[in-house]
């Protein structure tokens, strides 16, 4: 089982296939972890590991990975471990793919490090659209879950961290004017439901100068010319 071990953080991860590098960040909300991909409509780990070095891995407190917890936790902290693992395996530029909470951790690495990334695909991301009470359940119920291995982490600490996911607008992690100074390509699948705001994703493709917007791509008779286009978009920037 492959582990990358920094300070008192565990991070479990999987390298598939050859080529340039794909890093994935999973659907999930909090639970973002390599297993989810096997269970929605587009699984990049057997769709791109064929064509590209697939990097997978679980967030930190999601599924095989582990780390502390405290009140200062936040979206930097995601990025901060995703970068690490990148550096760790020896990988400069990369593409990122991400669902669901994954489009936020991309946004998280396009601020961090916009030289390291050669084009992103989003997929139904997540963002505020009168739904902040629904993250919060979410966060809760992930957090319940952690407790019993956290005793020291009080309910105060575990509600700050909760507001500094989930309390900010748009992307949760980034404003628009962030977005609009995006100019890495990006390649956004439309989300269409409470966790997913449809109106995000358009938003995302309007601002972003280089963002091209895939409409449909979940329904089955979808499935293969999504899986065609983000090949050729990925191809097209490597």
């Amino acid at each position: 089982m492959p582990v990358f071990e920094r300070d008192n953080i565990r991070i479990y991860y999987e390298v598939h296939g050859e080529g340039f590098p794909v890093l994935l960040l999973a659907p999930g909300g909090m639970r973002s972890s390599v297993s989810v991909w096997e269970n929605v409509p587009y699984n990049p780990i057997e769709r791109l590991a064929p064509h590209f070095q697939v990097i997978a891995m679980d967030q930190r407190n999601a599924g095989q990975s582990t780390a502390p917890v405290a009140a200062t936790d936040g979206w930097r902290d995601y990025t901060d471990d995703q970068i690490a693992l990148l550096d760790h395996l020896g990988v400069d530029r990369f593409h990122a793919a991400g669902m669901c909470i994954g489009g936020s951790f991309i946004m998280g690495l396009v601020e961090a490090v916009p030289e390291r990334i050669v084009s992103a695909v989003m997929l139904q991301p997540i963002g505020f659209d009168d739904n902040r009470q629904t993250f919060a359940d979410l966060f809760d119920g992930w957090s319940e879950e952690l407790k019993p291995t956290h005793p020291a982490v009080s309910q105060d600490d575990w509600a700050a961290f909760r507001a500094t996911m989930f309390g900010g607008d748009f992307l949760f992690n980034v404003a628009e004017d962030a977005v609009a100074k995006c100019h890495i390509p990006l390649l956004v699948l439309m989300g269409t439901d409470i966790y997913h705001p449809e109106v995000t994703s358009r938003r995302v493709a309007e601002l972003a100068p280089r963002a091209t917007l895939v409409e449909h791509w979940k329904e089955p008779e979808h499935q293969a010319s999504a899986n065609a286009a983000i090949n050729a978009f990925l191809t097209a920037h490597t």
